[in-house]
């Protein structure tokens, strides 16, 4: 199984992710979430898949995360939604490979799941 990426370019340490799967001679799938939003079923499947809540993939220092007054306390439901509605809050990178999923911070953390 190849492994997969949930990916934004512009992320320093999501380049240095998938850099890191090629240079272990991986051929990722790249899901560029911003361009393709997941919908609420596709996020809590990659949640089962991390093992985490909600809360647990949440970039809740994202601006938008404050505007939307999100926080890692708030209800874990409202959470997805949220991400659900604003892929930006997703965390990245998140690496699914052939032994699990991780999110990819610091990149070495995907080594596990190669």
């Amino acid at each position: 199984m190849a492994p997969t990426i949930w990916h934004n370019p512009r992320c320093s340490s999501s380049r240095k992710a998938l850099a890191r799967l090629e240079a272990a001679g991986a051929a990722p799938t790249v899901f560029l979430d911003r361009k393709t939003p997941p919908d609420r079923a596709a996020i809590a499947a990659l949640l089962d898949q991390l093992g985490l809540p909600p809360s647990g993939l949440l970039r809740a220092k994202e601006a938008l995360a404050a505007e939307l007054g999100i926080r890692g306390s708030t209800d874990e439901e409202a959470i997805l939604d949220a991400m659900a509605a604003h892929p930006r809050l997703i965390q990245r990178p998140v690496v699914v490979g052939p032994r699990g999923a991780v999110i990819a911070r610091p990149p070495e953390a995907l080594d596990a799941v190669l």
